[in-house]
């Protein structure tokens, strides 16, 4: 049950994709990614209201708002503006394998060969189903260190899962990401354009749903599966991809069924060990 709400987590970031692109000023990446953080970060503190954190324990929000949103934001904007939404997805996938490799001297998790395998698995499922799509030399730089980024954030969440709640978790860094976004973009994008109502509308959803919900089901997730949660992240592409059939008639065709079936397995199994094992 604790996977399944998990997995809502990157299902939501699954849209994200699309609703950067469609509804969202794609020039100024950095900017979109501070003003979805440091709302929603302020959402969650006024809606859950939780504790403060133990002594000791706000920098460690801090560089879990670097690693989980500041850092992961910004390259995740720069290569969803500068890839289809699909070429991302197949590269931040990779996820799973550098959490699994991050947790061995972290958490002193040494990976299993069924986690590096099913890892793999989710790889070539996310490939199968995006493949033959262009690629940009620095969006696909961008997405590899979103990855590493995200997964150096996941095992941290588990590392430090005592210094305060989850939602304390995910509220605060994603205000201290945010924060830290602010004049890195004012200083490479300039000031943003003038906001449409499409505008509003695209970052009120991305404020809400794609950021303070999806934290909110993510973190106490993470808190238990550790690295193992990053097997959840290959739903993200999964819905990118299912969100291009039904919105931009890209429907499966032959053998990206068979890159579906995979990332499922891949995610349910990948997940479900951790989940058996806490």
């Amino acid at each position: 049950m604790l996977a399944l709400r998990t997995s809502l987590a990157p299902a939501a970031w699954g849209a994200t994709y699309w609703l950067f692109t469609e509804t969202l000023p794609t020039t100024h990446p950095l900017t979109v990614g501070a003003l979805r953080s440091v709302p929603a970060g302020l959402l969650l503190l006024a809606v859950a209201r939780p504790a403060w954190p133990r002594k000791g324990g706000w920098w460690r929000l801090a560089v879990l708002g670097l690693a989980n949103v500041g850092l992961f934001s910004a390259l995740l904007f720069v290569a969803a503006a500068r890839l289809p939404g699909g070429a991302a997805a197949t590269l931040i996938s990779t996820q799973p394998l550098i959490a699994a490799l991050v947790a061995w001297p972290l958490l002193g998790h040494r990976p299993s060969r069924l986690t590096v395998a099913l890892a793999l698995l989710g790889i070539v499922g996310v490939a199968l189903i995006t493949r033959g799509a262009p690629t940009d030399p620095l969006g696909a730089l961008a997405a590899v260190g979103a990855a590493v980024s995200m997964a150096v954030g996941i095992v941290l969440v588990k590392r430090w899962r005592g210094l305060a709640s989850p939602m304390a978790i995910a509220a605060w860094p994603l205000v201290f990401g945010g924060l830290a976004l602010v004049p890195v973009a004012l200083l490479v994008e300039g000031p943003p354009p003038p906001p449409t109502p499409l505008h509003g509308i695209g970052l009120v959803l991305l404020v809400t749903v794609g950021t303070a919900l999806a934290f909110a089901l993510w973190i106490p997730g993470v808190t238990v599966l550790g690295e193992d949660a990053a097997f959840l992240g290959l739903l993200s592409p999964l819905v990118a991809a299912t969100i291009g059939a039904l919105a931009l008639d890209q429907w499966f065709l032959g053998v990206q069924w068979l890159g579906f079936g995979m990332v499922l397995v891949a995610a349910a199994l990948g997940a479900r060990r951790r989940g058996e094992a806490t």
